[in-house]
């Protein structure tokens, strides 16, 4: 059983997150914490907490102690290679924001070392950079905060999406930081670094170029199909159907192209078919064989 985990474990992929650590260290170290804002999830939690007990109960503490629990609640769920990625993630990031407060030559108790006392500059790109940081994470099979493990496992349950869960979370944790810190300055940049955050790692785990899925239902399935291949080069997959209120035979056009082929592909689809009903979704994940598989 141990071989056959250590048989999945990736070297590259332990590189990978350990400059994704490190990299998220950067972000929460040098722009972040040191103005006093906040970061999303158990790094934010972290940061508070720091701030309201001794100053050897650092932010790297708080992160080994905090994330370390939930991210072993997860063993079950997740499976033990996404555990331990995790865990080595977390490591990295607790150990290199010790190493930036701690030891190095930097002083990051009262203003950014880049940006100052200025809070929009500290809360952009703090969010941007430790939001690549996060991203190179979930890209490379490991996670950056164990609030996105709780999330998965008890989302469900509540009657929540991942995403609406760990919403939730950060909105009562910048509750909690305004009630407590007695201002609300600091909470609403903090909502700046999260908004930055977030699309950073969409952007990361995505790629700019992201998949897009279109289903195409129309009576001119052959047109719309050789014209959607002439333009992009791609492939089509063709699917019967049956309209439920015409009671008339339809056929379904099946394509994925990229976020900027579609505004294209709706122009194609309707200077054939005026009618046709095209639906289009993001792709999360685009997994595809070979030329020879596909031709076998």
């Amino acid at each position: 059983m141990k071989k056959n985990i250590l048989a999945k474990l990736s070297p590259f992929h332990f590189l990978m997150l350990l400059i994704a650590g490190i990299i998220n260290a950067i972000g929460v170290t040098l722009f972040i914490a040191p103005v006093q804002l906040y970061d999303s999830g158990i790094s934010g939690t972290s940061i508070l907490l720091s701030q309201l007990t001794p100053d050897y109960l650092s932010l790297s503490f708080f992160l080994i102690l905090l994330n370390i629990p939930l991210l072993l609640f997860g063993f079950k769920r997740q499976g033990a290679v996404f555990s331990i990625y995790a865990i080595f993630t977390v490591c990295v990031y607790s150990v290199a924001a010790w190493l930036i407060t701690d030891v190095l030559p930097i002083d990051v108790s009262i203003a950014s070392p880049l940006a100052g006392t200025d809070l929009f500059l500290c809360a952009l790109f703090g969010g941007i950079i430790s939001g690549v940081g996060s991203g190179l994470a979930i890209r490379y099979g490991g996670a950056m905060d164990g609030i996105e493990v709780v999330a998965v496992i008890f989302a469900k349950p509540l009657g929540l999406s991942v995403g609406t869960f760990v919403l939730i979370y950060n909105v009562l944790l910048y509750m909690i930081c305004g009630i407590v810190m007695g201002s609300w300055i600091l909470p609403l940049y903090s909502i700046v670094t999260y908004a930055a955050g977030s699309k950073t790692v969409d952007f990361i785990v995505d790629g700019l170029d992201s998949a897009k899925a279109a289903m195409i239902i129309t009576t001119h399935p052959d047109e719309i199909a050789r014209a959607v291949s002439e333009e992009f080069g791609t492939g089509l997959t063709i699917i019967d159907a049956h309209g439920f209120y015409s009671d008339t035979p339809k056929t379904v056009l099946y394509v994925v192209v990229n976020r900027f082929q579609t505004v294209k592909l709706k122009t194609l689809v309707k200077g054939v078919d005026a009618n046709a009903y095209m639906a289009i979704s993001p792709v999360a994940d685009l997994l595809h064989g070979s030329k020879e598989e596909e031709t076998a």
